[in-house]
């Protein structure tokens, strides 16, 4: 039997829904129905991603992971991305990135693994005071630090202190497999203590059953990672796909590593590389805030710690989140050291874009944040 719907049918059912959100829409004012349904149905689809915080589990004193259960419209991650994340603090909403920590789940829940950094206002807020029923914005997945396929026979992970939360993602996933992942996989991970090891047991338990081989570094005890014994430590160096995760001084020390010696080294930077920009001046905001920034600190992270509320994404350059109008001074990119000049009279009314998380002040500068630049 076949049904046909002929075009004044369906006009007649789009007028009907139309007509019964109007009267909706009428008995919730002030409010908009939005505002109701987001309030008993904030996970639907066709709205802004959500996601609603089932359980926050301590990894170690200063870590914890938060299962959370996103909206409907969630498109899924492939193992490594990594996932913005839009917390209320104090009433204010500030965006970081966190990496994907789960493998399969049947609830199709996610996880991020998130380390409390001294003076992080999200983190510390995420790992101490977050709890089950609290929730959070969230971007769609991104990133490129990822597994080929098919996967390589022999990889290498080098990871440092939080580094490791992309690459457990990666190993819940191919140990979680119908056929389990059977190639030879080194981790050489560094941390301060034992204790300090974020999943710990998770890899230490890997270990046992002869699925990795892992070396722990700890810094109380073996110091800091020395690269130029990584090809005494790990002999078939060049036979192995390579991923490293971790801070910018161990990073830039391993692609200065593998760069010496024609490898290649897929890498994950939390922060993106830096370098001291100059002397830094006063930022002035349309607001009418102003902020004392040194030459080597993110117009972002200063205007934050002075109280300004900013616009925010991934605060490593990628996302364009953070993009708004210098309307006049001059700002350098941290990463490369490039210089953005705006003069009033020469600069067009609405000012030179510019990423605040990734530019510091190079003298006095005006900036508007209440634009966004595209």
């Amino acid at each position: 039997m076949s049904i046909t719907v002929s075009s004044g049918s369906a006009r007649s059912g789009w007028s009907l829904r139309a007509s019964l959100r109007k009267v909706a829409e009428a008995a919730v004012t002030p409010l908009t129905l939005d505002d109701v349904l987001d309030h008993f149905h904030p996970l639907r689809g066709g709205t802004d991603l959500r996601g609603r915080i089932v359980e926050v589990r301590p990894e170690t004193t200063e870590s914890a992971t938060l299962l959370v259960k996103p909206g409907r419209d969630w498109a899924g991650h492939l193992p490594g991305q990594y996932v913005r994340v839009g917390a209320e603090v104090d009433g204010v909403r500030l965006w970081r990135t966190y990496s994907l920590t789960h493998g399969p789940r049947a609830d199709r829940c996610i996880s991020i693994t998130v380390k409390a950094i001294p003076g992080g206002v999200v983190s510390n807020h995420l790992v101490h005071h977050a709890k089950p029923g609290d929730m959070l914005q969230l971007a769609q997945a991104q990133g490129e630090f990822v597994l080929p396929l098919p996967i390589p026979p022999k990889l290498l992970l080098v990871t440092a202190g939080s580094g490791i939360t992309p690459v457990i993602g990666m190993l819940r996933n191919l140990f979680s497999r119908t056929e389990p992942y059977a190639g030879d996989i080194v981790l050489l991970h560094s941390a301060l203590t034992r204790d300090a090891v974020i999943f710990g047991p998770e890899l230490r338990g890997y270990a046992a059953r002869g699925l990795i081989r892992l070396i722990e570094l700890h810094t109380d005890v073996h110091g800091m990672l020395d690269v130029a014994e990584l090809d005494a430590i790990v002999p078939d160096l060049a036979e192995r796909t390579s991923y490293a995760c971790g801070p910018a001084g161990l990073l830039d020390a391993l692609e200065e590593h593998y760069a010496a010696r024609d490898l290649t080294l897929n890498v994950e930077r939390f922060r993106p590389t830096t370098i001291v920009a100059g002397e830094g001046g006063t930022v002035s905001f349309a607001s009418g805030a102003t902020v004392e920034a040194d030459g080597s600190t993110p117009i972002l992270d200063a205007a934050e710690n002075a109280g300004v509320l900013m616009p925010s994404g991934c605060r490593m350059g990628i996302c364009m989140g953070c993009v708004i109008p210098l309307k006049e001074g001059a700002v350098r990119d941290l990463r490369n050291g490039a210089l953005t000049v705006a003069v009033p009279g020469e600069t067009g009314p609405g000012g030179v874009p510019i990423q605040t998380c990734i530019s510091a002040a190079a003298g006095a500068c005006h900036i508007d944040e209440g634009a966004r630049s595209r």
